[in-house]
């Protein structure tokens, strides 16, 4: 250990990424409300990150679009978890 100068070399920590701020709406206008009503249907896998990223409004939004159209018949749940909440196109 001669050639070493000083003790322990300091750990440099790194910088954490930051992910942007997501603008989301948190209320449907009238165009935003037709437009999924219209295409959500057709979708073959619908989920609330799906809805959220593709019509850029809140997850909870999302959820009660998915809750509203399943209650109309327009779409069917696949799989409903407090966690994951998975619908497909089609009705009953």
């Amino acid at each position: 250990m001669a050639g070493e100068k000083g003790g322990k070399a300091k750990k440099k920590w790194s910088k954490a990424k930051t992910r942007e701020k997501l603008d989301n709406a948190v209320l449907f206008d009238k165009a935003t409300y037709e437009k999924v009503c219209k295409e959500v249907p057709s979708m073959k896998m619908i989920t609330p990150c799906i809805l959220s990223e593709r019509f850029k409004v809140s997850a909870s939004l999302a959820r009660a679009v998915m809750r509203d159209l399943e209650a109309k018949g327009q779409i069917r749940s696949v799989i409903r978890h407090n966690k994951l909440y998975v619908c497909t196109r089609g009705g009953k």
